[in-house]
């Protein structure tokens, strides 16, 4: 895998360290540097998902991306406003948080598994529960 990565002032949402930008394929996309959750400005998860080899980014263990779900409450990196809690429609057990204007946050770990949908996915969803989405 290819991939420029340069530090960068864009903190994480869940742990407050420093992200860096990856840039693969002319996508760039923020890392966060401690817990390796991932920061998607707009539409890049849909563009990075398109991607053969798009999951590469996604660097981080997901069991220690599973501990970062219950740090929820967060704000986003670029407007400072309280998050969205929200879930994968197909893959109810993908957790992320979703700021309408610029963005979403992923856990280290789920990008990859948003990446490769399989009937695994389903077994994981009954396991992991529906996620309790507050309401904006």
């Amino acid at each position: 895998m290819e991939y420029d990565a340069a530090q960068h002032s864009l903190q994480c949402p869940k742990c407050h360290h420093g992200m860096e930008e990856i840039t693969h394929e002319g996508i760039t996309i923020d890392r966060c540097t401690n817990c390796a959750g991932l920061w998607f400005d707009e539409d890049e998860v849909h563009q990075l998902k398109a991607i053969k080899d798009g999951h590469m980014v996604d660097t981080g263990d997901a069991k220690e991306g599973w501990k970062w779900d219950s740090h929820s409450d967060i704000n986003c990196p670029r407007c400072g406003k309280e998050m969205e809690k929200s879930a994968d429609p197909k893959q109810k057990h993908i957790w992320y948080e979703l700021c309408p204007d610029h963005g979403l946050f992923m856990d280290a770990g789920e990008f990859k598994d948003f990446k490769f949908e399989s009937i695994l996915d389903r077994f994981r969803s009954l396991i992991k529960g529906d996620r309790n989405i507050v309401a904006p």
